[in-house]
């Protein structure tokens, strides 16, 4: 099957004035409808990465940054890009559940409402059609009233999950997401990623190497800011090319 580039990273060099995490001449391309499995130890320039995908680093002082991210061929840091537009198409969520102080149908509504969105019928048809999504639906749907923080732990990031899906996004970031997480809420969400990847394209750096092999339908190693190794997930966690990538597959450093 004819696979389509959803983003293209082309020569991407990022940096801080601090010195801290950097990327490194950075090029490859994360396709349409697959977990994209970005994974390496700690400090290796994923989140970074990430970061840059959605422009979140645009907030960040001291940085520089060189390349090209092209998302569906348009340069997403081209001058007449409008910023908030792209964070709606290339959503994010976070190691750490953030609910906004809201219920739990006001959390949901909350990104569409800003874009404009007042109609109750199509408002109702997004707090189901999210929450079922991301595998929440059948435990909240008596409870829409009650306070976000009232869920546990992995309900709250099932609900941020379902809260960028809102928001119809094209492509799903994902850092971290489980890394707080118990294993039956884990399991969720990973059944939720494989019916949602026919719809949205997920880039995820998951918290540790095994998530990532269950995961991944494609794979890039990072390793002190440079892509050391990529290919499909498949290969690249049984077989890899470079000592590195299998030396930190098989737990040798890490």
């Amino acid at each position: 099957m004819e696979r389509t580039p959803k983003i293209i990273i082309e020569n991407l060099n990022f940096t801080y004035d601090d010195g801290t995490e950097s990327l490194l001449n950075v090029s490859f391309t994360i396709y349409a409808n697959e977990i994209t499995v970005i994974f390496g130890p700690a400090g290796g320039g994923k989140s970074t990465l990430l970061r840059v995908i959605n422009r979140l680093n645009d907030l960040a002082d001291g940085k520089h940054m060189t390349g090209r991210v092209l998302l569906d061929g348009q340069d997403i840091y081209a001058n007449e890009v409008n910023v908030t537009a792209l964070r709606r198409k290339v959503g994010i969520v976070f190691a750490q559940p953030q609910p906004l102080p809201l219920s739990i149908r006001a959390n949901i509504e909350y990104g569409p409402r800003l874009a404009g969105l007042r109609d109750k019928a199509k408002l109702d048809q997004l707090v189901e059609q999210s929450l079922t999504q991301a595998a929440l639906w059948d435990e909240v749907k008596d409870r829409l009233a009650e306070s976000g923080f009232a869920l546990s732990g992995g309900q709250q990031q099932r609900l941020c999950l379902a809260r960028v899906l809102a928001l119809e996004p094209e492509v799903i970031l994902m850092d971290e997401p489980m890394s707080g997480l118990d294993p039956l809420s884990t399991a969720k969400i990973e059944d939720s990623m494989q019916q949602l990847k026919l719809l949205y394209s997920i880039v995820i750096a998951p918290h540790n190497i095994q998530q990532a092999a269950r995961v991944a339908d494609n794979a890039a190693f990072f390793l002190q800011g440079c892509l050391i190794e990529e290919g499909l997930g498949k290969v690249l966690f049984t077989t890899p090319q470079d000592k590195r990538t299998e030396d930190y597959v098989m737990g040798r450093f890490g």
